[in-house]
């Protein structure tokens, strides 16, 4: 029989309730978001959402859509915003002073800009440091996507790649003691490890033949 990853999820959370220790081996946080209520309301300016978004992106036969997010630092002291591609697993970080709009807008376009031909959509959460959405589409001519509130499993590409960076970078880190150099070696870390779904190659390999190939 097929079993889904959130049912996975679910067993793992009952088994620690009853005193188990499944939750020991996730490679992630133990904590995880549950499907419920999207009562949340948007702060984003006329989102378009995933509902819209061409069916290609969910089969990630596609190379150029991508999803973003942002990992918060200890309070005050800046956030960490990250891009993954979802064919390739490609996954990009920025450090920024503050998880304002305007420096998250100008981190997604920097670091998408040297690959703005292969940039199609990019699928985001409903927070309020993503409302500078329509100057992100406009300058990658791109197309920008919002997940339902309170719906993180519809990204859980990004989910993914933000838990394995808490490794090298752990909730909580002051960022301001942490370097660009810090970051990169992350990322560097990250976009070199084989990835079963990419048949055990690495996410830069795989990412670069697609540029060549496009």
């Amino acid at each position: 029989m097929p079993v889904s990853h959130e049912w996975i999820y679910r067993h793992v959370a009952t088994d620690k309730v009853l005193g188990g220790k499944l939750y020991r081996f996730l490679c992630q946080g133990h904590k995880r978001y549950r499907k419920g209520s999207n009562s949340k309301r948007s702060v984003i300016p006329d989102p378009r959402l995933i509902d819209d978004r061409p069916a290609i992106v969910e089969t990630r036969e596609r190379f150029g859509d991508w999803g973003v997010d942002t990992v918060m630092g200890k309070h005050g002291t800046g956030a960490l915003v990250t891009l993954a591609e979802r064919k390739t697993r490609m996954y990009l970080v920025r450090r920024v002073d503050a998880k304002r709009a305007v420096d998250v807008r100008d981190a997604i376009i920097d670091m998408l800009m040297p690959y703005v031909a292969h940039v199609h959509t990019i699928t985001a959460d409903n927070d309020s440091e993503f409302v500078e959405h329509k100057a992100v589409a406009e300058a990658l001519n791109a197309d920008v996507y919002f997940a339902h509130p309170c719906s993180s499993w519809e990204r859980g590409l990004n989910e993914n790649f933000n838990g394995l960076l808490r490794q090298f970078i752990p909730k909580g880190s002051d960022l301001r003691l942490i370097t660009d150099e810090d970051v990169r070696r992350a990322e560097k870390s990250l976009n070199l490890k084989p990835r079963k779904f990419l048949g055990f190659r690495q996410p830069e390999m795989v990412f670069q033949e697609s540029i060549q190939a496009a």
